[in-house]
């Protein structure tokens, strides 16, 4: 299927046309009305625009469409002429845009800027023209979403676009709500690229801006973009989900009469209440699919949603469900009381009737469902009643505790490749917990983060001097993962310094960061010189095993005089690799692939690079590797990935699987080549794994025993 009838088939699937509200004859029809401008007087709303203004007046009736009709003016003399790859007229690209900020509520604000968000970046006007004619907020929005060029920063345009935006988004959520869209509406017209870029636009979607949807709590884009990325990316997986979904709605839907049977409850209860069908999307029925081992009843196709006026409603309609109805305990959820980090509110529980049959059910306020759609576009402008600090920065009374985490520690990776990487690790890790520190302040993480990183979030660069910590009254290693509520009491000592098994332990990027920095201004604390772990409740060193040992037989040889050479692990090179060497404790030299970061690391700190080269014979201990495979969870993929490894002759001496994140599931592993030409072949028969999307070497890291 290709990339074009892939998000075609999005589109008839989940029905979006309604959402969307404009089609591509509708587009076509607006570009024309944009080329000819707009019938009747100076001050009349343009034709183009007349759509965006009643959706925009549905959510907003008292709004001043003036500055919309400036702005749609200004785009359009300014995109004149400028045509997008699928032949339309240009300015239908902000039109759209603009109309899917609409649909969501945003405030006219937003609006303006989102008419207005390419012609910076695109055409002769400048960001004090905008300024001049539409103010400082439209002029700061617009300046968020414009691209760096790449003449100026090169490879690192991308990232530092990222950088440019995610900061000015911690002073303002309303620039990524235009990105968001403006990244949805080019998804939608994927279909005119080249392949290969498609795939690459898809995978950083998938990496990046869907994770920063759902943190928005923006779902309705969110659960588009997903749909896309995995039409293009996984075009099997998509079209068998797809043809589920066909077939399930050619036969009457079951919730239907479950449906009846909520609303006479609810009915007689005197609960007035609005109850639907709320439909899975195409990737959430795979999931589903996947879940159930292949096999999907009708009732797991959808959930209920039930809309009530008040919070108190939802508690009295969840009674009923309760007392008339089997409740399935396990299912229950309250995001009422403890609404996620991404602002979203519901009650979760699933029922069951009378022949056993479960059907999940969401219930929430009207209010509840717009931010749970929108997030944080349906709260409007959040500065109507936000004072401006005494340096006049704004304050966001909208950002969220990993907006902030993520502006801290951007600030410390100064090098692009450092921030795209922890930007798309730390995106990975999509739930938070809350931690109460001992002093009786509180503090969000991510999930599976540990002491070490509470230390870094609570203290900064001061945690350096963490040495242990207590959790719930008990003293535990700095490497314990921490739960939600537990409670941290953190052990500090003046003069000490993190280990190099920290980062083995640090799941945030502020924490890694930190961390690095340090270990790079003290070399000889590296990795390399194998310190003896810390006293005093300091993270665990993993266990060498015999098969771990240095080889007998080195695979490098360095010029240096009587210096014994071993694989660095944390990059573990392999021939033909780029590689160089470091004296190390002891006089020996260790090997690193030459992009290793802790070549820059140690250079940058004085140490002096030593020539180190290949031998030609095949030692008897083989090379070893660090690979990471990314894959899609599902039953038995640790042992398919094992199988399809041994299958080539490869050794694993070490594997780690991360906890699943939105379903999607890392499995590292440490190997050992019988020569170093097996990786391609290894790796491309990885890739075979259904499922698995992507593989590739990385930095090693402490390894626990895989579970299967």
């Amino acid at each position: 299927m290709s990339a074009k009838n892939a998000v075609d088939a999005v589109t008839a699937s989940q029905g979006t046309e309604r959402r969307r509200g404009l089609s591509r004859l509708d587009l076509r029809r607006l570009g024309r009305a944009a080329l000819l401008g707009a019938a009747g007087g100076r001050d009349r709303l343009p034709d183009a625009i007349e759509h965006i203004a009643k959706v925009h007046r549905g959510h907003h009736p008292r709004a001043d469409l003036d500055a919309l009709r400036r702005a749609y003016v200004l785009a359009e003399a300014s995109h004149r002429g400028q045509f997008r790859k699928s032949g339309e007229p240009y300015i239908t690209h902000p039109l759209a845009v603009t109309l899917i900020l609409a649909e969501l509520g945003a405030e006219t604000t937003t609006l303006t800027a989102s008419l207005l968000h390419d012609t910076v970046e695109d055409t002769d006007v400048t960001l004090d023209q905008v300024g001049e004619q539409f103010g400082a907020e439209v002029r700061y929005l617009v300046d968020g979403v414009t691209k760096l060029e790449k003449v100026d920063y090169g490879a690192a345009a991308e990232p530092e676009t990222f950088r440019k935006m995610l900061v000015a988004t911690g002073n303002d959520v309303r620039v990524m709500s235009i990105k968001l869209a403006d990244r949805l509406h080019n998804m939608r017209t994927l279909g005119v690229m080249r392949p290969e870029k498609q795939a690459r636009i898809a995978k950083v979607t998938g990496d990046v801006l869907i994770p920063l949807a759902e943190r928005l709590g923006v779902q309705a884009l969110k659960t588009e973009l997903e749909d896309m990325v995995f039409a293009i990316l996984h075009p099997e997986d998509y079209a068998r989900a797809r043809e589920l979904m066909l077939d399930h709605y050619s036969r009457p839907e079951p919730l239907e009469k479950v449906a009846d049977e909520v609303r006479a409850v609810l009915r007689d209860a005197g609960i007035t209440a609005e109850v639907g069908i709320r439909a899975r999307h195409v990737l959430s029925v795979h999931r589903a699919r996947l879940k159930r081992g292949g096999q999907l009843g009708g009732s797991e196709f959808g959930r209920l949603l039930v809309l009530v006026g008040e919070d108190a409603d939802c508690y009295a309609v969840l009674g009923e469900l309760h007392t008339c109805f089997t409740p399935v305990i396990a299912e229950f959820k309250d995001f009422i009381a403890a609404p996620k980090f991404n602002l979203y509110q519901s009650l979760h529980t699933a029922i069951a009737d009378r022949h056993g049959a479960i059907t999940e059910v969401l219930v929430r306020t009207r209010q509840m469902h717009r931010v749970a759609e929108a997030g944080v576009v349906a709260l409007g402008n959040p500065y109507t009643t936000a004072d401006s600090s005494d340096d006049g920065e704004r304050t966001d009374p909208t950002r969220p505790g990993w907006l902030s985490r993520l502006l801290e520690w951007q600030r410390d990776a100064s090098d692009p490749d450092t921030f795209w990487t922890a930007l798309r690790d730390e995106l990975a890790q999509d739930r938070e917990i809350t931690v109460f520190s001992a002093d009786g302040g509180t503090i969000g993480l991510s999930a599976g983060a540990s002491c070490i990183d509470a230390a870094y979030a609570l203290h900064g660069e001061t945690a350096h001097t963490c040495v242990g910590a207590r959790v719930n009254g008990r003293l535990v290693s700095l490497g314990t993962a921490l739960r939600d509520g537990d409670t941290l009491h953190l052990l500090m000592a003046a003069g000490s310094g993190p280990s190099p098994d920290w980062l083995g332990h640090a799941h945030t990027a502020a924490a890694r960061i930190a961390i690095s920095r340090w270990l790079a201004a003290h070399p000889e604390e590296r990795a390399e010189e194998e310190p003896a772990a810390q006293e005093g409740g300091g993270a665990s060193r993993p266990v060498r095993t015999a098969e771990e040992a240095p080889a007998a037989e080195p695979v490098a040889v360095t010029d240096r005089p009587g210096a014994a050479v071993r694989l660095a692990r944390c990059c573990t090179p392999v021939p033909p690799d780029a590689v160089t060497g470091f004296v190390i404790r002891g006089g020996t030299v260790a090997v690193h692939r030459a992009e290793c970061p802790a070549v820059a690391r140690m250079t940058a700190a004085g140490r002096a690079p030593q020539t180190v080269r290949w031998r030609t014979e095949t030692p008897a201990a083989g090379y070893r590797v660090t690979v990471r495979a990314e894959a899609l969870g599902r039953p038995h993929l640790l042992a398919d990935l094992t199988e399809a490894i041994s299958a080539e002759g490869v050794g694993i001496l070490a594997a780690d699987v991360e906890p699943p994140q939105e379903q999607r599931v890392r499995h590292t592993y440490t190997i050992e080549l019988p020569e170093p030409g097996a990786l391609s072949a290894l790796m491309r028969a990885m890739r075979r794994v259904p499922g698995v999307y992507d593989v590739y070497r990385t930095q090693a890291r402490p390894m626990a025993a895989a579970r299967g």
